[in-house]
């Protein structure tokens, strides 16, 4: 196996084919060489058998006397297209031209190796190429309207000695390049230019060929595009050696000149503006210098936007190429000359604002009959404005009746005068609009009363909505001409400043209501003097000095100015100096009497005094309420707090002011014991499944008491967090007569609670959890019966919490299961070693049958 390598120059394969008096240009190119990348080339010629030195790249003295002229002059010359690649190129190439022509290569190279020179064989034919346009239409200048057909022919032949193809090219030019239509190529294939490609497959550009070597270029559908010069184009081809095709020669003669005459659809007025109910004419026309029979389809388009496409806009009206319109009542499309149509709106409406366009189509006949659409084009649009017919008229508004006080009516009265232009297509509705005056530069809201759509429908606004729709405001329409709005009761809320807006509707072609103008009326101002509402309310004690036990009795005087017919809604609160859950601030509502003398228990509490607080009307302006059998935790400031409530429309009371009283003070001086209250456990920690015993321990300092004259509310509470910073949780309660109340629990672990001695209370928690942990603490309320037997409630008193610890007992954790899981592990092997024996015993047990063995002597030794 060896490697071969060395320098090779390469021509193209011959013969090579030319034609006479064209331009010829021979490659050569030199590859696998070494030295320098530029190669230089020398070129030589031979019609026998020596070789004429032609032209040289790196020599100038290189050129023999018989073609330093032709060299001088440019005729031949060397054109480098690479470092390793020359053309020679020869121009007006001459029958003496016809030879062997041999590219060599100085050596570069370190060893000779390879080729240093190529010759091809160059064939001078004689021109046979003919080409020419239509004896008809020979340099001739078309006039065209846009849509109309045309044809050119141009012939081409030759008769060249050898086999040649012909490549024809019909090409236009309507600038300054030509461009490229559509092609027979040498190979007999159609090839369409660029943009030609849809008109060649929809068969609007055609190439045909015909006889005596015509060719014909068919355009149907012309455009304004279309126009311009156009020319035949066509050039040799012959198939060299390689069987590669080499174009040898190119002619081309130029047809005609083709003007397309645009048809252009443009509408005769520009912008337009009509009044409401008149007539909308506008006229599209279409210029074309189409001279034969022809017809038009025109459709006339309406959109919002001017630029909406056709399919957004809405289609008005239509006429086709055979003159029939397509129906409509109040549009109109006639045909009012050969290039005009006429669009007709009558009773134009405000909705018929818009843009304006219409599309027109040509059509032509063809010779079987029928009609070929040739242009189609659509006009711009046309802005037309319909300006409202709008009615004048004035709005007036005065007051019927005016308040002189609170709750007296107030009627006003909205007037529509000196109305022009309000035909049967008229209507009116009014909206009422309130304004409050404000002190100051503050900003003034006009607020909605309430208004009329078209169809006389009231709509409330915001203010007052309940009010109208309980018949304390009343709109109506007394007279074609007024309007009327009437409060039944009229209120210091209600004054301010009143208006009417008025608004006129104008009713269209499809009956619908548009409104068409709003006139406001002047404001009308509501407003009497007033004196602000004053309130007294005076408490007294009935009894200055009493005991618990005692019933506590106070009266409250009313008295007030400016109010009326007032009536009076009582309510009794307390402000104790202990606070109750039921009234974080401090202050509980006990009892309250309404201005229709109605009682009612607010935050009155204790079950076992339901009936213990009374609050009556003694006067019209006097009130008592008495609490009977008080006790210590009765003890705070009582107080009246007296609404006052003024007749108000339809039967309805309204709140006026509202009044205090001084408060009023019960205040115990009681010598009686007082109790305290501790919680203890012997074992604060213990181990989970443990009983925890907490103990709440009662002491007493002063005055004794005998066991039987005393008795407790006792409840336990427990924080689950270490430093009380979370919701205590009730865990249960002994009331004074022996009853338990447990809460509902999510754990394992159950509660006791028990009596175990007069003073002593215990806590049990059976099988203690880790959840069970926190602060416990007990809260106690004593009862003390006093000298005439009844039960006296003593303030509640709380232990200072004692944390309860609940640990793990690993040993008791772990000593069931690890006893579970020997016991378990020593049945299994029993069961296994069972399992076994029994199966080696009965399940595995196989006979053996041993075969019979031959007895035979041992042979001796020797013998063996």
């Amino acid at each position: 196996l060896a490697l071969c390598r060395g320098r090779i120059v390469r021509v193209p394969q011959g013969p090579l084919i030319r034609v006479l008096g064209t331009e010829v240009a021979i490659p050569c190119s030199v590859s696998d060489y070494d030295g320098p990348s530029e190669q230089n080339f020398d070129w030589e010629f031979s019609r026998d058998t020596d070789f004429v030195r032609i032209v040289s790249t790196w020599d100038s003295t290189f050129t023999s006397e018989e073609y330093q002229k032709r060299v001088g002059r440019g005729d031949i010359k060397l054109r480098r297209s690479s470092n390793d690649a020359v053309e020679l190129v020869i121009r007006n190439i001459q029958p003496a031209d016809q030879g062997r022509y041999k590219c060599s290569t100085p050596s570069t190279d370190a060893t000779v190796q390879g080729n240093y020179d190529a010759e091809v064989q160059v064939k001078v034919i004689s021109d046979g190429l003919s080409v020419s346009g239509s004896k008809a239409r020979s340099s001739t200048s078309l006039r065209l309207s846009e849509g109309d057909s045309f044809k050119l022919r141009c012939s081409a032949i030759t008769t060249s000695p050898e086999h040649t193809h012909l490549h024809v090219t019909w090409q236009v030019k309507s600038g300054s390049s030509w461009r490229d239509i559509l092609s027979l190529t040498h190979e007999g294939k159609f090839q369409p230019g660029p943009g030609y490609e849809e008109r060649y497959r929809s068969g609007d550009a055609r190439l045909d060929t015909g006889a005596n070597d015509t060719y014909g270029l068919s355009v149907s559908q012309a455009s304004a595009a279309d126009g311009g010069a156009y020319r035949c184009l066509v050039s040799e081809w012959v198939r060299g050696a390689d069987g590669a095709w080499q174009k040898i020669q190119e002619k081309s003669v130029e047809i005609a000149t083709v003007a397309v005459q645009r048809t252009d659809v443009v509408i005769s007025t520009s912008n337009v503006s009509v009044t409401e109910r008149d007539s909308l004419d506008l006229t599209c026309n279409i210029t074309t210098d189409r001279s034969g029979i022809f017809q038009a389809e025109v459709m006339w388009y309406f959109s919002a936007s001017p630029d909406d496409t056709l399919s957004d806009a809405q289609l008005l009206l239509s006429m086709d190429h055979d003159s029939v319109v397509s129906d409509s009542t109040l549009i109109s499309l006639s045909h009012v000359d050969r290039n005009s149509y006429r669009l007709l709106v009558r009773d134009v409406d405000v909705e018929d604002s818009g843009y304006y366009f219409c599309e027109a189509a040509i059509w032509v006949p063809l010779h079987n009959g029928s009609w070929h659409k040739v242009v189609e084009r659509t006009s711009a649009p046309v802005s037309v404005v319909v300006t409202a017919l709008e009615p004048d008229y004035d709005v007036f508004l005065n007051a019927s009746k005016t308040p002189k006080f609170s709750d007296d009516p107030t009627e006003l009265n909205c007037r529509i005068a000196n109305a022009q232009d309000t035909e049967a297509n008229i209507r009116f509705t009014v909206s009422w609009y309130y304004r409050q005056h404000l002190p100051g530069d503050d900003v003034v809201t006009e607020q909605l009363l309430a208004t009329m759509d078209a169809d006389w429908t009231l709509l409330p606004g915001d203010r007052g909505r309940e009010r109208i729709q309980n018949g304390e405001i009343i709109f109506s329409k007394r007279f074609a001409d007024t309007f009327s709005l009437r409060i039944q009761w009229t209120s210091e809320s209600d004054r301010g400043d009143y208006f009417c807006v008025v608004s006129a509707w104008s009713r269209h072609r499809n009956n619908s209501w548009v409104k068409s103008k709003d006139v406001t009326s002047a404001s009308v101002n509501i407003f009497w003097a007033t004196q602000d509402y004053t309130l007294t309310v005076e408490a007294v004690k009935l009894k200055p000095f009493f005991v618990a036990g005692h019933t506590f009795e106070m009266t409250c005087k009313v008295s007030s100015k400016n109010i009326k017919t007032p009536r009076y809604s009582v309510l009794i609160t307390a402000e104790k100096p202990f606070t109750d859950q039921s009234s974080p601030n401090g202050t509980t509502r006990i009892i309250s009497l309404n201005q229709d003398s109605v009682v009612r228990l607010e935050d009155w509490t204790d079950q076992t005094r339901v009936d213990g607080v009374v609050l009556e009307k003694v006067q019209e302006n006097e009130f008592r309420y008495r609490m009977y059998q008080t006790q210590i935790s009765d003890a705070g400031l009582y107080r009246c707090v007296v609404t006052a409530w003024s007749p108000g429309g339809g039967g309805m009371w309204r709140e006026a002011v509202n009044g205090l009283s001084n408060p009023i003070q019960i205040d115990f001086q009681t010598s009686g014991p007082v109790f305290n209250v501790s919680v203890h456990s012997d074992s604060p920690t213990i181990y989970q499944g443990e009983v925890a015993d907490l103990l709440c321990i009662i002491t007493m300092e002063g005055m004794p008491l005998e066991p039987d004259d005393m008795s407790f509310d006792v409840s336990w509470f427990a924080v689950r967090s270490f430093a009380l910073d979370r919701e205590p949780v009730l865990l249960a309660s002994l009331d004074r007569r022996g009853i338990v109340t447990q809460s509902r629990r999510n754990g394992s672990s159950d509660l006791s609670l028990e009596r175990i001695s007069p003073l002593e209370f215990r806590l049990r928690v059976h099988g203690c959890e880790d959840h069970d942990f926190g602060n416990h603490y007990c809260v106690v309320t004593p009862w003390v019966r006093s000298a005439t037997g009844a039960w006296q409630r003593e303030p509640d008193t709380r232990a200072k919490p004692i944390f309860l610890s609940v640990k793990m007992d690993v040993l008791n954790a772990f000593k069931y299961p690890l006893l579970i899981g020997i016991g378990l592990a020593t049945v299994i092997g029993l069961l296994s070693c069972l399992i076994g024996y029994c199966s080696s015993r009965w399940c595995c047990k196989k006979e053996v049958q041993e075969t019979r063995r031959e007895r035979r002597r041992l042979m001796s030794m020797e013998m063996d």
